[in-house]
């Protein structure tokens, strides 16, 4: 299902709005925490005290703090509108109008029910929620957040090709009206980068907060809806959060979040074998042998690693070259040995857990013929936050070198090639992108990813007949015919091999044998709840 059946109404209990004006706000200082380089000492947190080493209650309602290891750093101030929207709604931050239940449908979030008012116009009723700073979600507050999106440079993956107008109308409802039929906005709005914050979240932070004086700032710390907010940030090396009482939802039963960014795999695992975190995302396949089995969670993911070769300057501007490159991969090498089965060997841009993608896919045609490399030089890079990639690049570098390529290898820190990679400064990069992350709309990932205006276009393709395909299938109003289209435009892109889809993977997420509610799932946007206690 991609659409819903009709307005649909919450099950989830308001907020105590009538309470919050005698309820004192906490100071929004930010302050650091502990910024040694290692992990021993750094989860303590503001409510933990005694020498049994465990986290007394804090804040009024009990429940302990939680202690969480994430693999990516903030990149961008901790904007909504690029790689730190995750972050964001993983820790229960943000939130926006919709979300994605564990079919790919748009469920109920900020927006209690919406209907299809014409082809262009939809109208949303929102629920009685309050921000993080004391003030009322209002159908003008979203509007806003909206238009800022939209005005957002490069703009969200989730509006590549779409432009909307939100409006207020009446006490409760928002008209968004889009450029051209977009039948599954409900979808769209789902994206992290469509979260909905306070007014006090845009413009000049002076300075302060996560703006750093940019006039065009985003400052999602104490501005956003969810069950936790930011009380403290520390760079892009940790991070505390705090309940938020008056969440729409319920208060959380975990008082708040003590958080560090660790990229090393191996240092992620150990924190939670030595009992240093209650939760440690991404734990490389290498490593999950080390821990007991009740602490590992395994998790199908709409995730594919693959090779992108830069079809706009360099060696493999020639789809000839490209054609060799991909003749030079075998991914089932990847599949069995890198992930020792983690994984599945790629049958395309959508994987496993996008189910009805096998049954409806189409063989590329109209390749290039490959041609002998001679030599030819090319530089492969990737990052390390996900331990396998380099792994799965040196094997690629092998596989390259053996059909004639000469390669060398480059790898960094996520923060630290991304902006190269999107610049087209490689001939080759290896990346692992949930091709429903975005959207949770199929076809959003291939405008996203692949056509000439895509934000986020690792391969720098620009191809008349991949920006039809993609076109024809973002034009597709009914479910079916639409999943049919994205699978026709799948095959035109990878006949262009400019992208090279290489395993499908599972992520394996460490919990503590105490801590329950945690909440994985296969597009990757959510791991704490308000639910999440330990």
């Amino acid at each position: 299902m991609y659409f819903p059946r009709g307005p649909r109404s919450s099950h989830s209990p308001r907020g105590r709005r009538g309470l919050r004006s005698f309820r004192p706000r906490r100071p929004r200082v930010l302050a650091f925490l502990c910024l040694a380089p290692l992990l021993a000492g750094c989860f303590a947190s503001s409510g933990s005290g005694g020498g049994d080493g465990e986290d007394k209650a804090s804040g009024a309602g009990g429940g302990s703090r939680l202690r969480v290891a994430l693999a990516f750093p903030p990149t961008e101030n901790l904007s909504p509108y690029g790689a730190d929207a995750t972050i964001l709604s993983r820790l229960g931050v943000t939130e926006g109008l919709t979300a994605l239940d564990g079919n790919g449908s748009a469920v109920p979030a900020l927006a209690a029910s919406w209907r299809r008012e014409d082809d262009r116009t939809w109208l949303f009723t929102l629920r009685e929620a309050v921000f993080q700073d004391g003030t009322d979600v209002t159908p003008a507050a979203v509007a806003a957040s909206l238009a800022r999106a939209g005005e957002a440079r490069p703009a969200p993956a989730a509006l590549a090709g779409v432009t909307l107008t939100a409006k207020a109308a009446g006490g409760a409802g928002v008209r968004i009206t889009t450029a051209a039929p977009d039948p599954v906005l409900p979808l769209r709005l789902s994206s992290p980068s469509l979260v909905v914050l306070s007014p006090k979240a845009y413009g000049n932070r002076n300075g302060n907060g996560n703006g750093n004086g940019k006039k065009d700032a985003v400052d999602p710390v104490g501005t956003a809806t969810g069950p936790f907010e930011i009380t403290r940030v520390a760079g892009t090396g940790a991070a505390g959060l705090d309940r938020f009482d008056d969440y729409w939802g319920g208060r959380a039963q975990a008082s708040g979040i003590d958080v560090r960014f660790v990229a090393d795999g191996a240092a992620r695992a150990n924190a939670l074998r030595t009992g240093q975190v209650d939760i440690a995302e991404a734990i490389p396949v290498a490593q999950a042998a080390t821990l007991d089995a009740g602490t590992r969670r395994e998790t199908a993911t709409t995730r594919t690693t693959s090779l992108h070769l830069n079809a706009s300057s360099g060696v493999f501007k020639d789809p000839a070259l490209r054609a060799a490159a991909r003749a030079a991969v075998d991914a089932s090498v990847l599949a069995e040995g890198v992930y020792e089965g983690h994984a599945d060997a790629a049958a395309g841009i959508y994987g496993p857990a996008v189910t009805w993608a096998q049954g409806k896919r189409v063989r590329p045609a109209g390749r290039a013929r490959a041609v002998a490399p001679g030599g030819a030089s090319v530089t492969l890079a990737t990052y390390d936050n996900r331990p396998e990639l380099p792994e799965v690049a040196q094997v690629l570098k092998q596989q390259l070198e053996k059909a004639g390529f000469k390669v060398k290898l480059e790898v960094r820190e996520y923060s630290r090639v991304e902006s190269d990679a999107l610049a087209g400064r490689f001939d080759a990069f290896v990346g692992a992108r949930n091709s429903l992350l975005d959207t949770g709309d199929p076809v959003s990932v291939l405008a996203g990813d692949f056509t000439c205006d895509g934000g986020y276009n690792l391969a720098r393709l620009c191809d008349p007949d991949v920006d039809r395909a993609v076109g024809k299938a973002q034009a597709a109003a009914d479910a079916d015919k639409r999943q049919d289209a994205a699978m026709a435009a799948e095959a035109v892109i990878l006949g262009t091999d400019a992208v090279v889809p290489l395993v499908h993977q599972r992520i394996i997420t460490g919990v503590a044998a105490k801590v329950g509610g945690v909440l994985p799932d296969p597009y990757e946007r959510t791991l704490v709840g308000a639910g999440t206690r330990r």
